[in-house]
């Protein structure tokens, strides 16, 4: 986790802007998900298991399900070291695939940089803690006054969103009463409503026809759209 506040006692801030990293600031729908069946691979090498192929289709899921679970008691292993193992390895292998240019920013990230002129940024994402980390750092974002991702491992899975609990977590670190939350998924306006927050939902080219059963504050189609939006 990366968290630098810049508040005070004296300098309380009553709103804050929150962003979801995937398909808001980082191009595409999330990490993709043959990097976790490569990174099961390698956890079960590091294991020296070689299961049945029934077996394997039950490990090969980002979930943490009773057939998860089920399927490593087939194979003997504990399942949630397990699960954080082949996390770990999950994280790396997205580290790597960003290092090698596969996934960039969104051309309307730069708005950002006057945001952050008028507003406390944050950065807070179901993606892996390390990955989140890394992005900030390999793109030279320096607007965010926190940043979090998921942990990795079974904890770090029950308190994904829609739960609120990073959200609330930068909230507190930011020494913020309110703010909004911006991001491209239900589970992100969930989430936002749940934490006190006004959600607005980006579209982009991956959720441009998706229905909505929930209502955000806002809608927008580019971050460059929140200036006018959000100014008193």
């Amino acid at each position: 986790m990366t968290t630098t506040t810049t508040t005070n006692d004296q300098n309380r801030h009553t709103d804050v802007l929150l962003f979801d990293m995937d398909g808001v600031i980082l191009k595409g729908w999330g990490t993709d998900a043959s990097v976790h069946t490569e990174a099961l691979s390698e956890t079960l090498e590091m294991y020296d298991i070689t299961p049945e192929p029934s077996v394997w289709s039950a490990l090969d899921t980002y979930e943490y399900t009773e057939t998860f679970i089920s399927a490593c008691e087939t194979i003997g292993v504990d399942p949630a070291k397990f699960y954080a193992d082949r996390e770990v390895q999950s994280a790396t292998r997205a580290i790597n695939r960003l290092k090698a240019g596969e996934r960039g920013l969104y051309t309307d990230a730069k708005a950002l940089e006057a945001l952050a002129d008028e507003y406390t940024l944050g950065l807070v994402s179901n993606n892996y803690d390390p990955t989140v980390t890394f992005v900030v750092d390999h793109f030279g974002i320096d607007v965010f006054s926190f940043v979090r991702g998921r942990d990795t491992g079974v904890e770090g899975f029950t308190r994904r969103k829609p739960e609120p609990d990073y959200l609330l977590e930068g909230l507190s670190a930011l020494d913020a009463e309110s703010g909004f939350y911006i991001g491209d998924r239900e589970t992100d306006i969930i989430a936002g409503k749940r934490a006190g927050l006004e959600p607005i939902f980006i579209r982009r080219s991956h959720n441009r026809s998706l229905s909505l059963s929930v209502e955000p504050a806002y809608e927008i189609t580019s971050l460059s759209e929140l200036l006018s939006i959000i100014s008193p």
